[in-house]
């Protein structure tokens, strides 16, 4: 795992959503495992639990993550993802 120094310049979600994608990338969660909880996220790096929740829902909005309920939100296989939809206008 990465030592975090926030950066007091940009929102601690948009920072940490970065990192849990990195973590991704490159295989420390891999397919269809889960990623940290709330909570875990909370402890990890010092962000409330509705900041938790939205950097998860942000992951699954951008295809990453896939929710389960009552079981977490797993990594989405890479051949599975799927970008946001563009939004037109």
């Amino acid at each position: 795992m990465i030592e975090w120094e926030p950066d007091p310049e940009r929102p601690k979600w948009i920072q940490v959503t970065e990192i849990i994608r990195r973590r991704i990338e490159d295989g420390t969660y891999a397919p269809r495992t889960p990623v940290p909880s709330i909570e875990r996220i909370r402890q990890e790096f010092g962000v409330s639990r509705n900041t938790a929740r939205k950097i998860l829902r942000h992951l699954a909005f951008e295809g990453w993550v896939r929710p389960r309920p009552s079981m977490g939100t797993f990594v989405v296989p890479e051949h599975e993802r799927r970008p946001p939809e563009e939004e037109e206008g």
